[in-house]
Order: structure tokens, then sequence, then C-alpha cells
């Protein structure tokens, strides 16, 4: 069973109407207490390719660094329209299949990242950590040039280690390791 929110109300699919006409429903389907199903009517973009240089200010330096592409901003907050905060604590595997709407090469795990990275800033998961983000089991690119999309399955899965606090009163820094 996937701990979440219950009281989180699961509406009818929300439709996206393109410019050409043509409609594409996207949301949140709880199946059961075992499977829920999501897909966003968007096409999959990555936070890492054409990331951009940024620079701040600190203490009167100029310091550089990298921030994802506003076209991945755009769809990280696009994607926001088709989710709800679940707040998903217990082990779970997502299974994600990208659709995607050119044949050019993409990189799954940067695919990977950034849907996980937003279904944590939207709330569907508490953290995309070990102990929560379990596997991405059965994660696929395919192509479908008339119907780009996000179709993501998260399911209970067995936790696969845990995080053991030191016990108290055992100091285990004291082990020396040279020869």
């Amino acid at each position: 069973m996937i701990k979440r929110d219950k009281d989180v109300f699961i509406g009818q699919p929300i439709i996206l109407l393109e410019r050409d006409g043509t409609k594409r429903s996207g949301g949140i389907t709880v199946v059961n207490d075992d499977e829920i199903k999501i897909t966003i009517p968007l096409h999959p973009y990555t936070k890492k390719n054409s990331s951009e240089i940024h620079y701040k200010h600190a203490g009167g330096k100029r310091i550089p660094f990298v921030a994802p592409s506003g076209q991945y901003k755009k769809y990280a907050a696009e994607c926001g329209f088709f989710l709800k905060p679940l707040n998903i604590t217990s082990p779970v595997n997502i299974k994600t299949e990208f659709y995607m709407g050119t044949r050019r090469r993409v990189d799954l795990t940067n695919l990977n990242e950034a849907i996980h990275d937003i279904l944590v800033e939207n709330g569907v998961l508490s953290d995309d950590n070990a102990l929560i983000l379990v596997s991405t089991d059965g994660s696929r690119v395919y192509y479908d040039k008339k119907n780009p999309r996000t179709e993501i399955i998260i399911t209970p899965a067995d936790l696969t280690f845990e995080i053991n606090a030191p016990k108290k009163g055992k100091n285990h820094s004291s082990r020396n390791t040279r020869a």
C-alpha cells in the first residue's frame, strides 16, 4: 500500500486544448491503494540540456553557476497544472514512459531526474531519496509525434536498505584505519 495523504481530492482529468484545436487530457488517477497513474500531456524536457550560466554576486565577486534552461523551467511550471500534492512517504517504484515528439537522442537518466524533481516540487513525493523512490524499473523512452507526453505509474516497493543511526555510547570515529 502506498502511504499518502488520503484527503487529497483527485478529480476529473484536466483537458489541454492545443492551438490546432486538439484536446489532450492529463492528471492523476488513483487506481487503488497499490497504483497511482499520472499523465502529463506535455513534451518532456530535461534540466541539463541547454543549461544557462548565471552569475550571483557575493562579497563583491561575480560567481558563475549553472541553472536549468528556460525551456525546462516553463515545462516544470506547466507540469504543476496536472499534479496534486499526495505527499507519498512509503517506498515506491516509479515507472515513467516518456513519449517524445521528435526522434532526437535523449538521456533517460536526465529525463528521470527532471520528472522526479518535478514530483517532489509539486508534493507528489515527499522526497526523492532512496528510502522513498526505491526504483525506476520499467522506465522507457518512446516516439509519438502526435501526442508527446509523460505517463507515470507509481507502485509500492520493498525497501532495499535502512539508515541506522549510530548507537549511543559508542565512538565509531576512534577506529584507526591506517596500517
